[in-house]
């Protein structure tokens, strides 16, 4: 499970002798992030709800797990040699390209290295995201059956190299309504969640809402759970982008606080697996997937807010981030990560 493989990581913790040398080479835009500054005014301590829905997180946790999303370009095990080269915990991959229905097929030699080179490099969690074009809550059969096809490929290749989960979007209902979507979208969900086992998790993403898309509250997603009756090996994936743009300023202690508590009661914090830690280039509440990189963003020192909340540590903490050349995030972005990790926890802690 993707909360107890955080016991694994060797740089969830505070900052080792070669990352503070590494840290004097931290580019200017990012810098001010790595930098200590004056630490905003106290708020009140998180409380968590008391509902007793799903059992709770426990309260001495490992590190997190801090990586990227890396490009498989060249074989899926390149996938950990370019996460280790940038310093990565975690890592999040494609199993085939996310614009394309065909699956790729990985041959048993590759398998075999992706799953020798994590062990060689101690990559704590593997993670993989589904393709673009998948839809589950469309009325078009076709396009639904397709979608389902391409999650039962990416599932079984999950599994194949031990990863601990696949994310995906739900989808568009394209103007039928919620309700019209969650119906679509239920035994859809309900027929793939028998492609997972007890390693390999399906996850939902929160949404930016979008247009019509299914997923962009803590109810929506509530809803779907529920009609699958709770399913145990049906998660979630925070996303701190997908959050800000759809209303929640994950930058504000108290509002942060009232929005994880939602996800307790409604959800359960068992069932959050994995973050996606994004800066946004869109205004909050704007309804606009609008990932910024690290220090670049409209969020800036207040996405450690995001990340040090205690609902969420031991988890892996994703960059998903354009990056300083629109090739992704690089290990400077993933220091400053860290500072912010390290920041945020400072704060909590006065």
């Amino acid at each position: 499970m993707l909360r107890d493989t955080a016991a694994k990581s060797v740089r969830g913790g505070p900052a080792t002798a070669s990352e503070a040398a590494a840290a004097a080479s931290t580019p200017p835009a990012i810098a001010h992030l790595v930098t200590p500054s004056s630490p905003p005014r106290r708020r009140r301590p998180y409380h968590r709800a008391s509902t007793g829905r799903e059992r709770r997180r426990p309260t001495s946790v490992p590190p997190m797990l801090f990586g990227a999303h890396v490009s498989s370009s060249g074989g899926i095990s390149r996938a950990i040699d370019r996460a280790h080269a940038m310093g990565c915990d975690a890592v999040q991959v494609f199993t085939q390209s996310p614009r394309m229905w065909r699956p790729t097929l990985h041959s048993a030699e590759e398998v075999a290295r992706f799953r020798a080179r994590r062990v060689e490099t101690g990559i704590g969690a593997v993670v993989c995201h589904a393709l673009y074009l998948v839809n589950l809550a469309t009325a078009d059969r076709e396009l639904r059956a397709k979608s389902v096809t391409a999650l039962e490929a990416s599932l079984d290749a999950a599994r194949t190299i031990g990863a601990e989960a696949v994310i995906l979007h739900v989808g568009s209902h394209l103007g039928a309504g919620v309700a019209a979507g969650l119906r679509h979208t239920a035994p859809a969900l309900r027929h793939l969640l028998d492609h997972t086992d007890e390693h390999t998790w399906l996850l939902l993403e929160n949404a930016a809402g979008q247009g019509a898309t299914i997923g962009r509250t803590t109810d929506e997603l509530a809803r779907l759970i529920d009609l699958l009756d709770g399913h145990p090996r049906l998660g979630v994936c925070l996303d701190s982008c997908h959050w800000w743009v759809s209303g929640v300023d994950v930058t504000d202690p108290d509002l942060l606080d009232e929005a994880v508590c939602e996800v307790e009661a409604r959800i359960g914090l068992d069932r959050v697996r994995c973050l996606h830690v994004n800066d946004a280039a869109a205004p909050l509440g704007a309804n606009r997937d609008r990932h910024a990189s690290i220090g670049a963003g409209l969020m800036g020192r207040g996405l450690g807010t995001f990340l040090s909340h205690p609902a969420f540590q031991g988890l892996p903490a994703i960059l998903e981030t354009p990056g300083p050349e629109g090739q992704g995030p690089d290990a400077a972005e993933l220091r400053a990560l860290r500072a912010l990790h390290r920041a945020g926890l400072k704060r909590r802690s006065r």
